[in-house]
């Protein structure tokens, strides 16, 4: 498919025309998002040489450098930054044409891209995406592991069609729909000192490692201030990309994690003991984001749609639990 253009040069009352063909536009976007050909030809599995050659002919057919090329890693000029910005946004169209024509209007076809840090995925999701799946066979559900800040990146990059991450985020770029409201305990060694207590204040953890998220994960910043908040800067042993790693050191006697209530009734008290916060607690609150100013393709919809009905319910059951509890005296 190729993308027609003309423009008109009103001082020298002529026509111009350009002839831009949809792949080159593809290329140059993941050639601009991966900052070089190298980890662009893996992306696309295209070789080196053939996008090296798409670019130059889309340099050509516009009339203007689009990169910089330097040694490692390629820049965007003025031009390039324009041509991306535009591109980005007429393969955006081009997709819901292709897929809206496609039957995606029916949901006989297309594909989902989701992402979700591991912790909500394991949590959450699992009924959610099969229920999705059995609803809407022909949808690709394409499912991305990553921290709520790569996420978000993700997803303003139009790499995601939905992700989920911890709050708070970017309320004026991404439409949201939280769906949990929880609180971190700590997570302790049963042979810990503190273990055997029925609450913690941050400040009694002061002595004790810490085992956290990688910096990527919302939850490593949250924790890092409200520490400094509570007066002192935790001694950090380990970080990981997943819970269940992590969990694990902590049984090895390695430090404490804090880790959200939801996940801390799975582990097995044997191994370890989670022992709820109160000073001060930290909440663990997380939502779908979806980017506010691009059009929604039927299948972002629908997903969007059974979310709404699904997790939002299962948050208000919730909460109804443990205004019960409360009433009750638990």
């Amino acid at each position: 498919m190729r993308e027609m253009h003309y423009c008109y040069d009103d001082d020298n009352q002529q026509e111009w025309r350009t002839d831009v063909d949809v792949q080159a536009l593809r290329t140059f976007v993941e050639v601009a998002r991966r900052q070089g050909f190298t980890r662009a030809s893996e992306a696309l599995h295209v070789t080196q040489p053939a996008i090296s050659k798409t670019i130059r002919a889309l340099e050509e057919e516009l009339g203007t450098p689009l990169l910089v090329r330097e040694r490692r890693r390629v820049t965007l000029t003025e031009a390039g930054r324009l041509v991306l910005e535009r591109a980005q946004g007429v393969l955006d169209a081009l997709r819901v044409i292709e897929e809206e024509v496609g039957a995606v209007a029916a949901l006989r076809r297309g594909r989902l891209r989701l992402g979700m840090p591991p912790i909500v995925g394991v949590a959450f999701f699992p009924p959610l995406l099969a229920e999705f799946h059995t609803a809407h066979p022909g949808i690709v559900l394409e499912l991305r592991e990553e921290g709520s800040h790569h996420i978000e990146a993700l997803v303003m990059n139009r790499e995601l069609d939905v992700g989920a991450v911890v709050l708070p985020t970017d309320e004026k770029a991404f439409g949201t729909m939280p769906f949990v409201h929880d609180e971190l305990h700590a997570v302790l060694h049963p042979t810990h000192p503190l273990a055997r207590r029925r609450s913690l204040v941050l400040r009694d953890l002061e002595g004790t490692p810490f085992v956290l998220y990688r910096p990527e994960f919302a939850l490593h910043g949250h924790i890092l201030e409200a520490c400094r908040r509570a007066g002192f800067k935790p001694h950090v042993v380990s970080e990981s990309s997943h819970w269940d790693f992590i969990v694990a050191m902590v049984a090895a006697n390695i430090g404490v994690a804090l880790l959200p209530k939801t996940v801390c009734r799975q582990l097995d008290p044997e191994q370890v003991r989670s022992v709820p916060m109160t000073e001060p607690v930290i909440p663990w609150d997380v939502a779908l984001i979806w980017l506010r100013d691009r059009h929604l393709p039927p299948a972002t919809r629908a997903w969007l749609e059974l979310a709404q009905r699904r997790l939002l319910a299962g948050a208000l059951t919730a909460r109804g639990r443990r205004s019960s509890a409360s009433r009750g005296g638990g």
